[in-house]
């Protein structure tokens, strides 16, 4: 059975940091591509970034700089720093595992004074 567990979420005040945690079981976490979606109320849920199983992150153009996608040998790390409230959503993981895709439960982070 796939798992995927995020943790790390939280509230937080604006301009402060989280970082994220995904354990990834039941799937060769080496081979998976990895990524992080948010949803905020209302909207669709959007890509933030992703990493290779080589470790090459790519980034959503307005992510870029103050999100740091990370993995080790069976977790994904989502490192977010100068936090805005309109970051304000669910994190979710996600895996793409040769031809599945699998989903976290998500993990809220709000953003606010």
């Amino acid at each position: 059975q796939v798992q995927l567990v995020e943790s790390g979420g939280g509230l937080v005040q604006p301009g402060g940091s989280l970082r994220l945690s995904c354990a990834a079981s039941g799937i060769i976490f080496s081979i998976a591509y990895m990524d992080w979606y948010r949803q905020a109320p209302g909207n669709q849920r959007e890509l933030v970034a992703s990493i290779d199983p080589g470790g090459i992150p790519n980034y959503v153009d307005s992510m870029k700089g103050r999100f740091t996608i990370s993995r080790d040998i069976a977790k994904v790390y989502l490192q977010m720093s100068s936090l805005k409230p309109e970051d304000t959503a669910v994190y979710y993981c996600h895996a793409k595992y040769g031809r599945y895709d699998y989903w976290g439960q998500g993990t809220q982070v709000t953003v606010s004074s």
